[in-house]
C-alpha cells in the first residue's frame, strides 16, 4: 500500500492554479457551474445543515470545549429616552467546535503547507496564508448527499468503519445521481446520530467512520471542489495507517480541499430518500475571519 506521502505526491495540486494560490479545490466551482446549481431549486425546500453551538454539545473537553455564551445586556436596568432596551451577548469558543470548516492552513507536514508554503506562514498571530478569509466568497454550488449509512441499512456506521470508493460509486448508483467537478460532496455515515441518540461526547470523539486514504484519489478524479460529513474528521477513526490524519493531510495539504466537519444530514437526507433527489443547491460561506484556520459555519441545501 502507498504511503500517503506517496499517494499525495501524486495527488498534488500545488502550483495547479498558480504560484500564489490559496483557494485550492474550490478553484473548480466556477460561474456557470454556480448558475447550473441555482438551477437545481424547485420547490424552495431548505435544510440547514449545522448543529446548535450550545454548551451541551458534543465537545467533551480538552483540547476543544463547547461554546461559552456570556449576555454583557439583558435589557434590564437600563434607561433611555423613549423607552428604549437592548440585548447583547459573547460568545467564548474555539472556532472548530462545532460545524466547521477546516482551512487550507488547518493541516501540514514536512514543514510545508498547501501549495508549498512554508509552515512557518502559521504562528502566534494566526496565519499569513491560506487562512479561512481567502475562502469568503463561499463555497457555494451544487451539492451532492452520499448517503453511505442508508446504503448500509443501518442508522450508523460502526466506528472505525472506513468508506471505500466502491462505497460511493455503490450509493451514488443506488441513488441515480453522479458526482463531478465543482460540486461539494456530502457524505452521511448517520454518526451525527450517536451523539443526537445518548448524548455521549465522549462516545461520539472517541473514533468514528469516515473514508479511507484510496478515496482521496476517487475525489480528485471527479475534480471534487470541497467534502463534509457528519462525523468530527472526515476520515476514519481509528484509521488504517500508523500515521494520525493522514487522509486530512493528503485532501487539505496535497489537494488544497477544505473540510467540513460536524454537520447534520438527517432532515436532508430523509427528504432526499423520500424524493430521491440527492441534488441541490447548497451555501456554505465560512465567517471571514482573518488569519484563522477553521471557521463555524451553518451550510443551507436548497431543493
Amino acid at each position: 500500500m502507498e504511503s500517503f506521502r506517496e499517494i499525495g505526491a501524486r495527488l498534488s495540486n500545488w502550483n495547479r492554479w498558480g504560484p500564489d494560490d490559496e483557494r485550492g479545490t474550490v478553484n473548480h466551482i466556477t460561474p456557470e457551474a454556480v448558475v447550473a446549481a441555482a438551477r437545481l431549486v424547485r420547490t424552495g425546500r431548505v435544510f440547514d445543515l449545522g448543529i446548535p453551538f450550545a454548551s451541551d454539545g458534543p465537545q467533551p473537553g480538552g483540547a476543544r470545549i463547547n461554546p461559552v455564551h456570556l449576555m454583557r445586556d439583558t435589557g434590564a436596568n437600563q434607561d433611555f429616552p423613549g423607552g428604549f432596551h437592548f440585548a447583547d451577548d459573547y460568545i467564548f469558543m474555539p472556532l472548530q467546535c462545532a460545524s466547521q470548516w477546516d482551512s487550507l492552513a488547518h493541516v501540514f507536514y514536512d514543514g510545508l503547507l498547501y501549495n508549498g508554503y512554508p509552515a512557518s506562514e502559521v504562528g502566534p498571530r494566526g496565519a499569513g496564508r491560506l487562512a479561512i478569509d481567502k475562502l469568503g466568497k463561499g463555497i457555494t454550488g451544487r451539492g451532492v448527499l452520499l448517503d453511505v449509512a442508508r446504503l448500509k441499512g443501518v442508522e450508523w456506521l460502526e466506528r472505525g468503519y472506513v468508506i471505500t470508493p466502491a462505497d460511493l460509486d455503490e450509493a451514488a448508483a443506488r441513488q441515480g445521481v453522479t458526482v463531478g467537478r465543482g460540486d461539494i460532496l456530502l457524505i452521511r455515515t448517520g454518526w451525527r446520530r450517536v451523539f443526537t441518540t445518548t448524548g455521549d461526547s465522549r462516545r461520539f470523539m472517541d473514533g468514528e467512520p469516515g473514508i479511507g486514504l484510496q478515496c482521496a484519489e476517487w475525489l480528485y478524479e471527479r475534480e471534487v471542489a470541497a467534502l463534509c460529513s457528519d462525523n468530527w474528521a472526515i476520515e476514519a477513526l481509528p484509521g488504517e495507517p500508523d500515521e494520525k490524519f493522514a487522509v486530512h493531510c493528503v485532501l487539505i495539504r496535497d489537494m488544497g480541499m477544505p473540510l467540513g466537519e460536524i454537520l447534520d444530514f438527517e432532515e436532508l437526507a430523509e427528504d432526499c430518500a423520500a424524493d430521491g433527489v440527492y441534488e441541490f443547491f447548497f451555501s456554505g460561506p465560512p465567517i471571514k475571519f482573518a488569519n484563522a484556520v477553521g471557521s463555524p459555519v451553518n451550510p443551507l441545501a436548497v431543493k
